[in-house]
């Protein structure tokens, strides 16, 4: 038997896109004839640098042929510190008051060139969730409810972060502070009731245990602005489900209770669709109220009662951020940032 030998030409392969040559500054650098240092100081939107708008151009275009992106450790090392401005994603889904907020919180912090960087914790809580996000060594971070003390505010710090900002009912030491005032949602509420001649009053509180932040300072608020009055306050436990808003429309017939603060307009639509189920009239039988504004409430039948909020700007809350991140030696500032008023609808 004969054997003939075969020689195949060795011909590499292309490269799978994960062993290709990465295009450095250089590369953007030779492609649009200038410097590398000019490439630095076009891409990173150095303002101390004067570059005119033709070679700004030449320099855009060239990392975008080449698919060059700047490397954000190495930007990280040569200004010292990072850009990135971490937020704990909240344990529960966010509402449509609190999800266009950090939107513009987003949008605003982007156009100061800070990255924002939604996180999650995966069980973490407290001063331990503090360590986690430091190992990202963010510039700032930005802590919405009571989810941070002292120490946690020390580890950041201890670790690069500039800036710690928390969106809660009381100030945390060594932190800049936004307070929200939730007590006053819940005083506006009751008070609104009560000048609408309801007497026997519900506070719904859901039983999501990450809403719990929230829902127990507006029951002390609605508490407090019928403390020494004729008026009696209910607790109405309530998961965001239908049958337990069946069962609980049951109960408020039970008890006769002619006014319901929901705690927002979602729970506040939940419940009143089950008391209407129930053959409850409202107002007549139960006044409703929720809270958030939310244009939803407004397309219900009876239009829905609210309580509306003034939520801290995002421009704002990003000025700040940026002003405690270029002073981190300056003093923690404190600043009420959530305005509470009763907007009066049908369902009151």
């Amino acid at each position: 038997m004969r054997h003939v030998m075969v020689q195949i030409p060795n011909t590499p392969a292309s490269l799978p896109p994960a062993q290709r040559s990465v295009p450095t500054s250089a590369d953007v650098a030779r492609l649009a004839g200038v410097s590398r240092a000019t490439v630095s100081y076009v891409l990173n939107n150095t303002r101390a640098v004067r570059i005119s708008e033709p070679t700004r151009r030449r320099v855009h275009q060239a990392a975008k042929e080449l698919g060059y992106v700047p490397h954000a450790a190495a930007r990280s090392l040569r200004a010292g510190h990072s850009r990135m401005v971490l937020m704990p994603a909240p344990a529960v889904p966010l509402g449509p008051l609190y999800s266009q907020f950090l939107s513009d919180l987003q949008g605003a912090l982007g156009r100061l060139e800070y990255t924002v960087v939604l996180y999650g914790t995966g069980g973490l809580h407290g001063d331990a969730a503090a360590r986690a996000w430091a190992e990202l060594r963010p510039v700032a971070v930005i802590v919405p409810g009571p989810g941070i003390g002292p120490e946690g505010v020390a580890v950041l710090k201890r670790s690069g972060a500039r800036a710690v900002v928390t969106l809660g009912p009381e100030p945390v030491d060594g932190a800049h502070a936004l307070l929200m005032d939730h007590e006053a949602v819940g005083r506006c509420a009751a008070g609104h009731l009560y000048a609408r001649g309801r007497r026997r009053i519900g506070v719904v509180v859901p039983e999501e245990p990450g809403l719990r932040a929230f829902s127990r300072p507006r029951l002390a608020g609605v508490r407090h602005a019928l403390r020494d009055t004729d008026a009696t306050v209910t607790v109405l436990p309530l998961a965001y489900d239908e049958e337990c808003a069946a069962r609980l429309a049951a109960r408020c017939r039970e008890l006769a209770l002619d006014g319901v603060f929901a705690y927002n307009d979602e729970y506040a639509m939940l419940l009143m669709r089950a008391l209407q189920d129930d053959g409850a009239r409202i107002p007549e039988d139960t006044a409703v109220v929720g809270a958030d504004d939310l244009m939803l409430g407004r397309l219900l039948r009876p239009r829905l009662s609210t309580v509306h909020l003034e939520l801290p700007s995002g421009r704002d809350l990003a000025e700040l951020v940026d002003r405690a991140v270029r002073e981190p030696g300056a003093a923690p500032e404190t600043h009420t940032a959530l305005g509470a008023t009763v907007v009066h609808r049908d369902s009151s």
